[in-house]
């Protein structure tokens, strides 16, 4: 599924900026996350997607890009592109507090990255505790 969610008001419609989703699953809108702080948008538009039903997933690098932030608990990441445009990941709710627990990193801040690239596996049992 691509997404086109971000786009500058400047950048020619030939060229948008094409956002993959980073796991198979269902798209909802944010407005129905259970966190406020997500679906009042307060850290910006997007979307939620609910993985497909599983015990573990590789999630994926949505755009390509630099890997600006990899939260040392692996529950965020934050991408830019090269035009600028920044995109946040962050996988389940409350998974801050499981400093780690239940994600792999496969990719590291600071390196560049292309769309399609695994960033982490995710053991989903950990995360449904």
């Amino acid at each position: 599924m691509a997404l086109n969610l971000f786009k500058k008001k400047h950048q020619k419609e030939s060229n948008p900026i094409v956002v993959k989703s980073p796991v198979d699953g269902q798209a909802v809108p944010l407005e129905q996350v259970p966190d406020e702080v997500f679906s009042t948008k307060v850290l910006g538009d997007g979307i939620a997607v609910i993985p497909q039903e599983a015990d573990a997933l590789t999630v994926y690098s949505p755009i390509s890009g630099t890997i600006s932030l990899f939260a040392d608990t692996c529950h965020a990441v934050g991408l830019t592109t090269p035009e600028g445009v920044e995109l946040l990941l962050h996988f389940g709710l409350d998974t801050v507090n499981l400093n780690g627990e239940g994600f792999t990193p496969r990719a590291t801040q600071g390196k560049k990255i292309k769309a399609g690239q695994p960033l982490m596996d995710v053991d989903l049992t950990v995360l449904k505790k």
